[in-house]
């Protein structure tokens, strides 16, 4: 007689949770064939680099694993994920930050320039969205990640990456400028 029971991922989305909290490996995979392109999706916007994004998604899934039984329901599981996803990417970079200025030279400082995105061959050419996302630079880029597109504010923008309010709203200011630029070309 053929099994009547639905695949774990059609199974009730609370009990894969309350099942991968118990420990139930199978209730966890289901949760992560569920969520795992959207965490990609957000680990690939936020570090711009396919290779990178893989590490911080496979980080993410390892810490939720870790987290589950601490998630006590008071926000939908997807919204759980992502702000564990984004609180571990910001971790990560500052992390980078820090190990980057320990070898930073004196002679690395120089009079201040604004880089300007990369663009297509073809002149004319638009690009959408998320291809003048990606040429963004990295500050500005995740700026205006966390703020237009995942709906922080200046100040838990500034609190997360340790830089002054003032600092976010430029970097906001000059993100927008550069993708109205990269989009009406």
């Amino acid at each position: 007689m053929a099994s009547t029971a639905a695949p774990p991922e059609q199974a009730d989305p609370q009990a894969l949770i309350h099942g991968a909290q118990g420990g139930d490996v199978r209730s966890f995979e289901a949760l992560y064939r569920l969520h795992a392109p959207r965490v990609y999706a957000l680990c690939l916007r936020m570090a711009g680099d396919p290779t990178q994004a893989e590490e911080w998604a496979q980080e993410a899934w390892v810490r939720a694993w870790e987290r589950l039984p601490g998630f006590r329901g008071e926000s939908a599981f997807t919204t759980w994920l992502h702000r564990l996803t984004v609180n571990l990417i910001l971790d990560r970079r500052r992390g980078e930050q820090r190990w980057a200025k320990r070898f930073e030279s004196v002679a690395d400082y120089g009079p201040y320039e604004e880089s300007a995105p990369t663009r297509e061959a073809h002149p004319g050419h638009r690009m959408d969205l998320e291809q003048a996302v990606a040429t963004l630079p990295e500050g500005a880029r995740i700026v205006f990640l966390l703020y237009d597109v995942e709906g922080y504010k200046h100040q838990e923008i500034a609190h997360r990456l340790g830089v002054a309010e003032g600092t976010v709203k430029a970097q906001l200011h000059r993100a927008r400028k550069m993708l109205r630029e990269a989009l009406n070309r």
